[in-house]
């Protein structure tokens, strides 16, 4: 293993893209200059099951500013695919959940597709509809697409036995509602289809993984399509992959051949059609020796499908990766629903699968007798208990230690209900956090130099308000061991080298590893052959990202503490978060200023999961009724109090050559446990149920 130069990674450089994004200037989706565009509207299905009898257009067909009305009798057809079949929309007549996207109005301007579509009329032969998401449901079954490592697993009889004969259990039930990922920039599309060619200006998360997608839907070769997207307003898990809403855009454009489509998804609109975290329905139980020692451990949960396309959340994850057990068990079960499709949001199974073990954790360390410090450090683990591989690096006891220091934790008072403040109940709790480590292969990146000694590094990577023009520029002036201000980057366009999507806590690992390579390459190319002189003419270099050779070595994470101080009003319920901080093992950082924003908004997501985040369902029509900003309660400045993020700060080489780990997601995982033990430890109310409403405290 071999490190490259500290001089300009780590340090806390502004962003490249702040002026652009504060003067307005940064072209979003929506936003690129095109030629005599026309405005689409989608059509939504108002039944949960069932099929398309007639439709009725004959109310704007003639109306002046309409184009078309697309539908599934005149819809391209698209290739199947098992992959994503949420994408074929207007393939048939069939209505698979409320909200479907069954149509568009294409016009001249957006309020005439507006008002057009409000006059179409669509006539149904509904069917019954199953909506109901429990956990005695007879029909769950094992998730198709969750890798789950069975061979080190206790038997279910040998884990109920051990927790028989443990003499301390913990046996408690846990949920999580639906969550929306609400980006500040929804889905918005301008397609343009011309010369027998795409050409996309979309919200993504992955410009190549989009391209790749549409290219075999639509059977058109890698040539015929280009994706861009240099700036994301965001996306939390929501702009990973293309939804029905870009097909939509695509389909209009095909129809209208020469004048780009353009379509952005209302705020009401992206609660139906952008995805969402499934509920989930959590079983923890745990066993421990009267010293304080896990002798047992089981976690169970149940998540929801749509019957459209399975993605399970994977609760379970995170288990195995935490704390030393002898024995241990993980299950995982769907229910199929006529929903929409669930999708991965901002730390897909850790967020809420955390807040279900790390509750139980809590509990079992009052159960003991113990600090959950202390408990947490006397079952600390030495091997990833699935695969029974090492850590790269594990600073978890480190994590807790020294954020127990900065927060105070010795002001912690281990009896509930003990401190008050006029009227105020005050608490503080703790909680572990993890999220686990990935690089995806195939990504190549470019560095071109010029005789006056400017480089220009390209890759298709994207930035979805992380930090990603800064900090690549940062890895490549690194490894080239030039100045800042001599690299240009390119990112987020298909016509850059390929890249894999910003998900996964992944996007600068993967990318920072392929822009290293390159530069290494370059730097050995321009020694040998030319004396380390740029010629005349420039030089180039282009390099994939190699394999990582310790993949089957080491189990590869990144970790975390947080804390919490929790005020909840004795008289009204009223819960109040004024202190949150947390200290994470998240390897070398490459910029100190956008890895702090990025743990801080990972931390605030937090908070709002525990307190406000709760996709209300109604059961009756099939839909979550809390579809804006005004009924979905998310955090605001008002609930932010002082958070802290710091970092340990220590290398991993095992991952990648920076030395850094993922620090995207981990800020959320072990956020609403540390606030709901907190909690508890103010009240002695024990809340099991997301979010922590008042009414749960008023018993």
């Amino acid at each position: 293993m071999s490190t490259i130069s500290p001089r300009i990674i780590g340090a806390p450089i502004n962003r490249i893209d702040g002026p652009a994004k504060v003067t307005g200037s940064a072209t979003y989706a929506f936003e690129h200059q095109v030629d005599h565009p026309v405005y689409l509207y989608p059509l939504q299905a108002t039944i949960v099951h069932g099929w398309i009898t007639s439709i009725d257009t004959s109310a704007v067909s003639s109306m002046p500013g309409v184009l078309d009305v697309l539908t599934y009798e005149n819809a391209p057809k698209l290739v199947t695919t098992t992959e994503r079949p949420e994408l074929l929309i207007l393939q048939s007549n069939a209505v698979a959940h409320r909200n479907q996207l069954i149509g568009a109005v294409i016009a001249e301007t957006p309020e005439i597709a507006r008002y057009a579509a409000s006059l179409i009329r669509f006539d149904y032969e509904e069917q019954p509809h199953d909506v109901d998401f429990h956990a005695a449901r007879a029909d769950l079954r094992p998730p198709q697409q969750v890798p789950v490592r069975t061979e080190y697993q206790a038997k279910q009889e040998d884990i109920d036995a051990a927790l028989a004969a443990a003499a301390v259990t913990v046996d408690a039930t846990y949920t999580t509602p639906r969550h929306y990922h609400s980006p500040m920039e929804p889905h918005s599309n301008i397609a343009i289809w011309a010369d027998n060619k795409l050409t996309l200006y979309c919200s993504t998360q992955g410009v190549h993984w989009a391209r790749q997608r549409i290219t075999h839907l639509f059977g058109l070769d890698m040539q015929q399509v280009r994706v861009i997207s240099p700036h994301v307003g965001g996306g939390f898990g929501s702009k990973l992959f293309p939804l029905p809403d870009m097909v939509l855009a695509i389909m209009a454009a095909q129809l209208l051949e020469g004048r780009p489509v353009k379509f952005a998804l209302t705020r009401q609109q992206m609660f139906s059609l952008a995805g969402y975290r499934s509920p989930t329905i959590q079983h923890v139980r745990l066993g421990a020796s009267p010293d304080g020692r896990l002798t047992a451990l089981y976690h169970d949960a149940i998540v929801q499908c749509g019957k459209i396309m399975e993605f399970a959340e994977n609760c379970i994850r995170a288990t195995p990766v935490m704390y030393a057990t002898p024995l241990w068990r993980t299950t995982q079960l769907v229910a199929d629903l006529d929903v929409p499709a669930a999708s991965m949001m901002r730390g897909p199974g850790e967020a809420p699968g955390m807040f279900a073990l790390e509750s139980a954790i809590d509990e079992m360390a009052i159960a003991c007798g113990l600090d959950p410090i202390e408990f947490r450090i006397r079952n600390e683990l030495e091997a990833e208990l699935s695969s029974r591989l090492p850590f790269s690096s594990r600073h978890l006891i480190t994590c807790l230690r020294e954020g127990a220091r900065l927060f105070g934790w010795e002001t912690h008072d281990p009896v509930p209900r003990n401190r008050r403040v006029q009227g105020w109940l005050i608490g503080t709790g703790v909680a572990s956090s993890v999220y686990h480590m990935l690089r995806f292969p195939g990504n190549v990146a470019k560095i071109h130099a010029s005789t006056d000694g400017h480089y220009t590094v390209s890759i298709g990577a994207s930035d979805i308000g992380t930090g990603t023009w800064t900090t690549l520029t940062q890895i490549a002036a690194d490894t080239l061991e030039v100045s800042f201000e001599d690299v240009t980057l390119q990112i987020g366009d298909t016509d850059l080298p390929v890249a894999s999507l910003a998900g996964a806590s992944a996007g600068m690992n993967t990318w920072g590893t392929a822009v290293v390579e390159a530069a290494r390459k370059f730097r050995e190319l321009l020694l040998s052959d030319y004396g380390g002189r740029i010629p005349d003419g420039g030089l180039e270099v282009t390099a994939e990202m190699p394999a990582n050779p310790y993949l089957q070595q080491v189990a590869m994470f990144s970790f975390g503490a947080q804390f919490a101080e929790v005020w909840v009003h004795e008289d009204t319920g009223e819960i109040r978060v004024p202190r949150l901080l947390g200290m994470f093992d998240i390897g070398r950082i490459i910029n100190a200023q956008t890895v702090r924003s990025q743990l801080l908004g990972g931390m605030t997501m937090g908070l709002s999961m525990a307190l406000h985040e709760n996709g209300v369902f109604d059961p009756q029509f099939g839909h979550t009724v809390t579809q804006d900003l005004a009924t979905y309660h998310i955090a605001s400045s008002a609930d932010v109090g002082s958070i802290e993020a710091h970092w340990v700060g220590e290398e991993d080489l095992y991952f990648n050559p920076m030395g850094s780990k993922g620090a995207g997601e981990i800020g959320i995982v072990g956020t609403a446990a540390a606030i709901a033990n907190a909690a508890y430890n103010a009240t002695g109310i024990r809340v099991r149920d997301l979010p922590l409403t008042l009414d749960k405290f008023l018993r």
